[in-house]
């Protein structure tokens, strides 16, 4: 009987978009749990120094934000998308442009790690995606040649650039990978260090 009045309740079309703000709400929790947790876990135990309590409550307080920050970002998002439609009667591409930017100012607009990867990571995504818009547009002419090979080609040479000469400006995690790769594999001293342990890397 409960399961039968809140099933009245989920598809009564009345409710139907307060529900998916609650709804949004749950997506984005899972979704930055599916998403951090892993992601923290692998890159902690290997790449972080510190006791296991120190390690597990860095993955622990980097998921709960991450899930936190995307719950909050859809739910706050719909609603003001909602409010929108209420006030105007549609919505259109600037509200969406609005809203989304009054969103992630106030969910996104901390500088710390977490939100620094998620904005960089969307960065990263929409240049692209902007590209095709214009070549969709009819704004620049599609190429008739191999792009990928000179985004591929431009990446590599500024990240190795800025690595070997302005490390500081690079996000502490990437110094960190860098390092790994193209500094720690310079420095061994025996056959140990040199098949096992890379400076203080297992692995």
């Amino acid at each position: 009987l409960f399961i039968a009045g809140m099933e009245a309740v989920l598809l009564n079309p009345r409710y139907h978009q307060a529900l998916s703000i609650l709804k949004g709400f749950r997506n984005g929790a899972m979704y930055g749990l599916k998403v951090r947790l892993p992601h923290s876990l692998v890159t902690t135990l290997l790449f972080h120094n510190g006791s296991i309590k120190e390690k597990l409550t860095f993955i622990l307080r980097a998921t709960l934000q991450h899930s936190k920050n995307l719950a909050f970002f859809v739910a706050m998002y719909r609603s003001l998308m909602w409010l929108c439609k209420m006030v105007w009667g549609t919505t259109r591409p600037y509200h969406s442009f609005s809203m989304a930017g009054i969103t992630g100012y106030v969910v996104f607009g901390e500088n710390n790690p977490v939100n620094m990867q998620v904005n960089l990571y969307l960065l990263s995504r929409i240049t692209a995606g902007f590209a095709r818009v214009l070549v969709k547009k009819g704004y620049i002419p599609e190429p008739h040649f191999k792009v990928f090979p000179w985004f591929a080609a431009f990446v590599w040479a500024m990240v190795l650039c800025l690595f070997e000469y302005h490390p500081d400006t690079l996000q502490p995690s990437l110094q960190s990978s860098m390092n790994y790769l193209y500094t720690d594999s310079t420095l061994w001293s025996n056959v140990w260090d040199f098949l096992v342990y890379s400076s203080s890397h297992l692995w």
